[in-house]
């Protein structure tokens, strides 16, 4: 039975585990990093930072006795995606700070593409809709901000990636400079029906293609880290797609992470979303491409975290379950969470989180309890929109991450959708799917079977029969949305 490792590189920490060929994890290593907001709405990150941390969970993680259990067969890397980093590609240093995902900054920049009619060009190449959240107004804002970048980047002096393709190439020295099609197709720049970088996006972007990396497919080796093949590549949320085993069409999942990001197979077709949901690149092996519908929810578990650290309701992210359960319901509040703008179905850069309905009598057991509401009450809509979108029935909703150890939260997920939501044996998701990828490359796996067989289901939260109950909170939750988008 051969070992994979997989590099997870998130928003808020780096992490490296070691996988039996079954799924089982044998060795786990992750750091923190500290993220930077400059100004309201900025989010950055330190790409030395993110490399430093990275590196040393990944050779902690070699260093583990642990690994002589069995063969190493390959590294898989799964990542952040949008959050992009430009750098020199001659000293690998980077110019500028990591923009990441959750930056607002070019929020003007996106009005003045919207208004130039480009949106439909977008949404038919890309797939996307245009928004801060993607990485080509970023790579702009950093080449017209940056002295000399522009120039730099038009002489072929600059390195641009989204994270996969910065970890990679400090892991292989500089020699290699890649990305795959899931993360590439989160850029705003991609084309999903040809398989490329798109010249008119790159021009109406104001982007050199020199700047950017070849595009390699998601499964196959592309370089090597200390005589280990890197083997595999995808984006977070494609990777807990893969993870979670959902490899047919119409079968979805969400991951609760920092956001909540919901993902549906929708196999060979880039099908179009007439409700505010991406189309977006899941994997690609060999020269085919597998689509999925997207959904992306921007605060999900740091819903959590801002009631920890700017609230102090909580003293650790795991105490919001109890303190949620101390009361029934939340007595009519409703928790709006757009700390960062509204995500899918909804696309609003400009709301911002709202608590509203309270009385004298509402406790910090009340807030709590609205804010895990708030979480499902973002996933259930964009699970609704899939449904009408995809034209298919859905038997489950399959999750992971880290709030998905919330039984409460996923008690009311299976409530509001009245769908059973299904917990998974293989908790490590995002990561085992970087690793399954790197797997199937190197033989580990001889198929997609074998793969989905190693996840299946650990916990079924089934739908209450209070029907009645949330169907008032999920009405008071539309209302709020409808001020907000009034």
């Amino acid at each position: 039975m051969g070992n994979i490792i997989a590099v997870d590189q998130g928003t808020s920490s780096s992490r490296a585990v070691l996988f039996q060929e079954d799924g089982a994890v044998l060795s786990l290593a992750q750091q923190s990093l500290t993220p930077n907001y400059p100004r309201p709405g900025w989010v950055e990150l330190d790409p030395e930072e993110i490399w430093r941390t990275q590196q040393s969970v990944l050779d902690a993680v070699l260093a583990d006795p642990a690994i002589k259990t069995a063969p190493l067969d390959a590294i898989g890397i799964t990542n952040q995606r949008e959050t992009i980093v430009v750098w020199e590609r001659a000293t690998s240093r980077p110019i500028y700070p990591a923009i990441v995902w959750q930056d607002k900054r070019t929020a003007d920049r996106c009005e003045a593409l919207i208004k130039q009619q480009f949106q439909k060009t977008v949404g038919e190449k890309t797939g996307l809709v245009i928004d801060p959240y993607f990485s080509a107004t970023k790579i702009a804002w950093i080449l017209d901000t940056v002295p000399g970048a522009r120039q730099r980047a038009e002489n072929g002096e600059l390195c641009c990636g989204t994270i996969d393709s910065w970890l990679i190439w400090k892991m292989t020295e500089g020699a290699v400079h890649v990305t795959d099609p899931s993360n590439a197709s989160r850029t705003m720049l991609y084309n999903i029906h040809e398989g490329q970088w798109d010249h008119a996006l790159l021009q109406q972007c104001n982007i050199p293609l020199a700047l950017l990396p070849r595009i390699v497919p998601s499964v196959g080796v592309f370089g090597s880290y200390k005589g280990i093949p890197l083997a595999g590549i995808a984006g977070d949320q494609q990777a807990a797609l893969f993870g979670q085993g959902c490899h047919q069409p119409g079968t979805i999942k969400n991951t609760y992470g920092t956001g909540c990001f919901l993902l549906m197979n929708t196999g060979s077709q880039a099908s179009p979303s007439q409700a505010g949901l991406l189309r977006t690149v899941a994997w690609q092996i060999a020269d085919t491409r597998t689509y999925a519908l997207e959904g992306s929810v921007f605060m999900g578990g740091a819903v959590i975290q801002w009631l920890r650290d700017n609230l102090g309701i909580i003293s650790k992210a795991s105490d919001v379950e109890a303190l949620a359960s101390s009361v029934t319901d939340s007595r009519e509040v409703t928790f709006v969470p757009a700390f960062t703008g509204l995500g899918a179905p909804y696309w609003n850069a400009d709301a911002r989180a709202e608590i509203v309905g309270m009385d004298r009598g509402v406790t910090k057991a009340h807030i709590a309890r609205a804010a895990l509401e708030g979480i499902a009450l973002q996933v259930t809509d964009v699970v609704q929109a899939m449904h009408q979108e995809a034209g298919c029935s859905m038997s489950e909703l399959r999750v992971d991450g880290g709030a998905s150890s919330n039984r409460l939260l996923l008690q009311m997920q299976a409530d509001f959708l009245k769908l059973p939501v299904v917990k998974t044996t293989i908790t490590e998701s995002t990561a085992f799917g970087a690793a399954a990828l790197a797997g199937f490359a190197v033989g580990t796996y001889r198929n997609l079977a074998e793969i989905a067989e190693h996840n299946t289901s650990q916990e079924v939260f089934e739908p209450t029969k209070d029907s009645a109950k949330h169907e008032a909170i999920l009405e008071r939750w539309h209302r709020a949305i409808d001020r907000m988008r009034s």
